[in-house]
């Protein structure tokens, strides 16, 4: 059986457990096929993995409107009626106003694409992860192509507007969908009919322990480490505030800031306002290999995030025996086992974060 995975941009640096779970199943011999509707942007291809997933993967865009116009008058051809009903799924699913109507048919245009390349590769089924655009794509492709489609839901964002993103009609469409927690679960349950909730099985992300040995900072510098995206919604802001009180008490911090994004530029101001300069380093996107590299030398793992699914880059820290401090949201108490194997605060509590940090120091 061939399958096809599609996400919106692959391979990202911010997403290496698809490319994991992609590598896992080819080395059960599953025939993989990569989509992506676009490429990331130069500053992913940070390792190896990367450059060789990104060689291996066919995208939809850039492309030109005769290839459009030509993949969708086969499918016509091939099957009106089934063109006909998936034009009436993408009606049903539009995001309302002239912009959303707009956005629509850019995704049916793709969906178009996407199911001639399918159908062609002879893929019988295609998964998605994250449930959003590329996930509408996917599901406007398998009603065009006829082949069955399943995606990966984790959240935080799609629960934030899942009207918008037709959450309801993506899992009554879908074969099955994963869910990556309870608390995933739980909440794709708020928006699914109640028959559809026995095809979303929970299906736990995980890593690879044997990729994470740990090791010992034999330095006199107590390190923290946070990756991921630098994003709003990660709250490094409140974990900055939290060095500047502890900065006397313990003049040898040091935290390295692995991920880029748009509050890069935004964090590294502040860390100059707060007078942080000479503990907080900002690296970017880092390969694989150097993220373990970087939790290896690392003494405390901090993820001060408002909103998360249920973070990868966890599981990595506690494979390497790193403590973590992690806030109490979504599905990371399912994860982070109070006292036992890191410690979880409430998400915006500069105090709380403070506090762990010192107990972890001591």
């Amino acid at each position: 059986m061939r399958i096809g995975y599609l996400t919106g941009e692959y391979p990202r640096a911010t997403d290496t457990f698809i490319q994991r779970e992609v590598a896992a199943l080819r080395a059960l011999d599953i025939d993989i096929q990569t989509f992506s509707v676009r490429k990331p942007d130069q500053s992913h291809a940070v390792g190896l993995e990367q450059k060789e997933e990104r060689d291996r993967t066919l995208y939809l865009l850039p492309t030109n409107l005769l290839k459009i116009l030509f993949a969708h008058l086969a499918l016509l051809l091939r099957s009106p009626l089934r063109y006909f009903k998936a034009l009436q799924l993408a009606g049903k699913t539009s995001q309302p106003g002239i912009k959303g109507a707009l956005y629509q048919a850019f995704y049916f245009a793709e969906a178009g694409l996407l199911a001639a390349q399918v159908q062609r590769l002879s893929i019988q089924h295609l998964h998605n992860h994250l449930a959003n655009s590329s996930c509408t794509v996917a599901m406007l492709a398998a009603k065009l192509g006829g082949f069955t489609f399943s995606f990966t839901l984790h959240g935080p964002h799609i629960f934030f507007e899942p009207h918008r993103w037709r959450l309801d009609e993506k899992i009554k469409q879908a074969l099955f969908v994963s869910c990556i927690s309870h608390f995933c679960r739980s909440q794709a349950m708020l928006f699914a009919p109640i028959e559809t909730w026995d095809k979303m099985p929970i299906i736990h992300c995980g890593v690879e322990p044997d990729l994470f040995a740990p090791t010992q900072n034999l330095t006199e510098q107590v390190k923290l480490l946070y990756v991921g995206r630098l994003a709003a919604m990660k709250g490094l802001p409140i974990l900055l505030k939290s060095l500047v009180q502890l900065k006397e008490a313990h003049p040898n911090l040091q935290l390295t800031v692995v991920g880029d994004g748009e509050e890069r530029t935004s964090l590294e101001a502040s860390v100059q306002q707060l007078g942080l300069q000479s503990m907080v380093e900002f690296v970017g996107y880092q390969s694989q290999s150097s993220v373990r590299q970087y939790l290896q030398q690392t003494d405390i793992f901090v993820l001060p995030s408002f909103a998360e699914g249920v973070p990868v880059v966890l599981m990595e820290a506690m494979a390497t025996q790193v403590p973590v401090i992690a806030t109490r949201i979504a599905g990371i108490s399912e994860l982070v086992e109070e006292g036992q194997s890191g410690y979880l605060v409430p998400p915006s509590d500069t105090e709380a974060l403070r506090e762990k940090i010192e107990v972890l120091i001591k």
